[in-house]
């Protein structure tokens, strides 16, 4: 029989502090095994062949002279072919990565995942499901991200059903279910998470790719559990702002950069101008009183600091001219 659930749903853990509330199953998957397909067909060709062969001589003997066995041979015959085409009705071929859901009058009977030629009830409906791996690329959605910023997002997600009897009867189409399961799980990704971080550590669609993808490969395997489908690796395609912000938001991240980039050049000013007045007060080079400490720093600083090369000035005069 196939297993049966009690609980009308089960939560699934998708991604921290979220989670997919989805129908528990009502029918999990079964395997069976049907009986050899060769000897079967053999038994079906012996059949219609030998139901022609004995309509045919019945046929013969009666025309000759009428007998109980002309009769005989006439009646078994067609019930033979009858016979052989009911049995080939049974035969089954299953190709390698394709697997067979049996349903005899409206029960589920298990699935054939023993590739080759089998022979089932021939009163069964047997539905073909393909187990391969498949690809599924959402089309570029335009949604906003934390920050409440328009972006353009797309992903794509490398699936396999794990589960016939979940793909068949839990959903009404499973390569559906899990294309717009996939856009819903690609979206509120979107909407989780800012486009670029604003804080050390924060996490980010653009810098966090590794973490984004295992969180969004999570979120859609918890959606799509539930039709019997496994969720081998889910990665996004497209990122980008909207058109319409694209240009800003352009000018706000090189704005970012040039900042970091003088932050950084500042440090290691600031460094070198005190490794130098260091070095100077322990070779005893010279000594230079407050004001002089405050124009030499300024001056080094401008050196350092300039993004255009600086013109030296010579001092032909004292210190103090």
């Amino acid at each position: 029989m196939a297993a049966q659930s009690a609980d009308p749903a089960t939560p699934v853990a998708a991604s921290d502090g979220f989670a997919v509330e989805m129908p528990a199953p009502k029918v999990t998957e079964r395997v069976i095994v049907g009986a050899p397909g060769l000897p079967m067909l053999a038994l079906t060709l012996l059949l219609v062949f030998g139901g022609i062969g004995l309509t045919i001589a019945g046929g013969v003997i009666q025309a000759d002279q009428a007998s109980a066995l002309g009769a005989t041979l006439l009646i078994a015959g067609p019930l033979a072919f009858v016979a052989g085409l009911v049995t080939s009705f049974g035969l089954t071929a299953v190709a390698p990565g394709q697997a067979r859901v049996v349903q005899l009058l409206g029960r589920y009977r298990g699935t054939v995942r023993a590739d080759g030629l089998t022979w089932l009830n021939p009163f069964t409906s047997r539905r073909l499901i393909s187990t391969r791996i498949r690809n599924h690329e959402t089309e570029t959605a335009k949604v906003n991200d934390a920050d409440g910023n328009p972006i353009q997002i797309a992903a794509v997600v490398v699936w396999q059903v794990e589960d016939t009897a979940k793909a068949v009867y839990e959903v009404d189409d499973y390569v559906e279910f899990v294309a717009i399961q996939t856009e819903t799980a690609v979206r509120h990704i979107a909407n989780s998470y800012p486009y670029d971080a604003h804080a050390e550590g924060q996490m980010s669609l653009r810098d966090s790719a590794d973490e984004i993808t295992r969180t969004l490969s999570a979120e859609i395997d918890a959606r799509v559990a539930s039709a019997g489908v496994r969720v081998v690796e889910s990665r996004i395609t497209r990122l980008a702002y909207a058109p319409e912000v694209a240009q800003v938001m352009l000018q706000r991240q090189q704005a970012g950069a040039v900042v970091a980039a003088r932050r950084l050049i500042v440090e290691g000013a600031v460094g070198m101008v005190n490794l130098a007045l260091e070095r100077l007060a322990e070779e005893n080079v010279v000594e230079l009183d407050e004001e002089r400490k405050a124009a030499m720093v300024s001056n080094l600083l401008v050196v350092l600091c300039g993004d255009r090369g600086t013109q030296p000035v010579v001092n032909t005069g004292s210190l103090y001219q």
